[in-house]
């Protein structure tokens, strides 16, 4: 086992405590956008998006398609694979299916 995928494993552990359960693209977004210090405001704009549906996000009101997913990864700077992936177990798991995504790149 490579150290890199340890400190990932760890760094998800953390979130994972700090959210207090499996970590979603929502808990992850609004992770990274405490850690940046940013208002909704703020952070919406940077993302191109409006406050209220950053909030619906961030709560898990609305999930959010793949293909969205990967654009704000991109815009925000973080790894698109991760991204997609919680996009992709937050729609199953709103539609109530007991799977579990696991992405490859193609």
């Amino acid at each position: 086992m490579s150290t890199k995928n340890i400190k990932k494993s760890a760094t998800l552990q953390f979130l994972e405590s700090i959210t207090g359960g499996p970590v979603s693209l929502g808990k992850l977004i609004e992770s990274i956008r405490l850690g940046e210090e940013m208002t909704q405001p703020a952070f919406a704009k940077k993302m191109g998006i409006s406050k209220s549906h950053l909030n619906d996000i961030e709560k898990e009101r609305k999930f959010i398609s793949p293909l969205r997913a990967s654009r704000f990864a991109k815009n925000l700077g973080y790894s698109e694979a991760r991204f997609v992936t919680l996009a992709l177990q937050g729609l199953i798991d709103e539609a109530g299916l007991r799977f579990k995504v696991d992405l490859q790149a193609a």
